[in-house]
């Protein structure tokens, strides 16, 4: 789908000014996130593949042109949308990856039209993703190991979103999703059991359990608190054994006291020789309660993990901007008190080894002895020069950079925003061309 109207209408009010004067200078826009929320000490870049899909086939469509006449622009403004198409570059950090505060999730450069109309679906899709991803690994962390499912699809805003929901989590190592386009899309796994209204449509917990482990027997977890969570643990029993069932069983706790219940349930359990037997959790659980229970020993197998993730509810959205830092080879960058927008194409590079340390440089400075790059070219000339990442590869890299986050920067509570470094190249180019703005707009410094 072309996508050429899903952008803000000052985009285009603004390509429609360059093109119209023949301004085709190839411009370079920086996205990055310009601070973290306080809860966030790191974020996870996620997103790119939906940007890199959206740019790749980025054109207007005879129907979107129309509309666009219907809006006030004149037939020269048509004609000059007609034939736009992304022709540029794109330098982006693979997805999966941890970023911190001012460090470019993606860098595009290309004519200054097409790049300006482009920012709109890029911050969408940057955002969307990367809060998602940011927050569950939250979860992540705070499960030390125990299993994680996707139960948001029900109240995120939207479809679009629920989708995000599931591959954001699955990247970052979700187990399964219960959303089950998302898991044919995707090929991801997925998982559920039953409601509270399939037990109360039974004459009772009994009929219902049986009637469920008779339908589906190689995946029976049993919802024991429609009612009374210790006996509806018992009737999970009862109907183990009258039926014989072996393989993946289960019950879910969804309600109530969820240590307590955990511990009185895995007792029960444990006396009726269902060892394996696995207790799931769930019921509005943010990523605190989680290791809460976590941290007190509750024996809880695994956790589904609906509204608090699918909305990010304590930071909904992350401070992503896209910014103009080079115009037709010369550096620009943004006065603005608390805005400043550092120029020109930028690099990431990391270091791992012991002092977890990142500099933001130029993007033609080499690295330091052991450090890596963060920015990969991703899209030459319009076209894609990478394969798409699977969700695997980029959970594989998720799971190569946590470990190296600094634990201050890992605290669910309160933790520490660290600062990016700026190369002595960037530094001494800041400062020139923050002098240059000055001259420029006539203004004493």
């Amino acid at each position: 789908m072309p996508g050429g109207l899903l952008t803000d209408l000052y985009e285009l009010n603004m390509a429609a000014s360059y093109l119209r004067r023949d301004m085709d200078g190839s411009a370079t826009f920086s996205l990055y996130v310009r601070g973290l929320p306080k809860s966030r000490g790191f974020l996870v870049a996620a997103g790119l593949e939906a940007c890199l899909d959206f740019l790749e086939s980025f054109s207007f469509t005879d129907d979107e042109l129309e509309a666009l006449g219907g809006m006030g622009f004149d037939d020269r403004a048509l004609a000059d949308f007609s034939t736009l198409r992304f022709t540029g570059d794109v330098w982006a950090v693979p997805e999966g990856r941890v970023v911190y505060s001012e460090e470019p999730l993606l860098e595009v450069t290309a004519p200054v039209a097409v790049a300006q109309v482009v920012e709109t679906m890029l911050l969408n899709q940057i955002t969307l993703h990367t809060t998602l991803a940011s927050k569950a690994a939250r979860y992540v962390l705070a499960a030390e190991g125990r299993q994680l499912v996707d139960f948001a699809f029900r109240r995120t805003h939207g479809a679009e979103a629920a989708m995000a929901v599931a591959r954001a989590s699955a990247l970052v190592g979700f187990a399964a999703t219960s959303n089950v386009e998302a898991a044919r899309r995707y090929g991801l796994t997925v998982a559920g059991t039953m409601a509270h209204s399939f037990v109360e449509a039974f004459p009772n917990e009994g009929e219902a359990f049986r009637a469920f482990a008779e339908d589906h027997p190689h995946r029976t977890t049993f919802l024991v608190d429609t009612y009374d969570t210790v006996g509806g643990v018992r009737a999970a029993i009862d109907t183990i054994r009258e039926l014989a069932l072996d393989g993946a069983l289960g019950v879910r706790l969804d309600s109530g006291d969820l240590d307590a219940l955990a511990r009185s349930a895995r007792t029960i359990l444990d006396e009726a020789g269902l060892q394996e037997a696995r207790i799931f959790a769930s019921g509005g659980l943010d990523e605190l309660e989680v290791h809460e229970l976590v941290s007190a020993g509750a024996p809880v197998d695994a956790f589904g993990i609906g509204t608090q993730m699918g909305v990010s509810a304590d930071a909904p959205y992350v401070d992503s901007v896209y910014k103009l830092v080079e115009y037709d080879d010369r550096p620009v960058m943004k006065l603005s008190s608390a805005k400043v927008s550092p120029p020109g194409r930028k690099q990431i590079w990391r270091r791992n080894d012991g002092e977890h340390a990142d500099v933001l440089a130029l993007r033609d400075e080499p690295g330091t002895s052991g450090s890596e790059s963060l920015l990969e070219q991703v899209i030459r000339a319009g076209a894609r020069i990478t394969p798409a990442s699977s969700i695997e590869e980029s959970r594989v890299r998720f799971e190569g950079d946590l470990p190296h986050v600094p634990q201050k920067a890992r605290r669910l509570s309160h933790p520490e925003h660290l600062v990016v470094a700026h190369s002595d190249a960037l530094l001494a180019l800041t400062e020139h061309t923050r002098d240059e703005a000055i001259r420029r707009s006539g203004t004493a410094r």
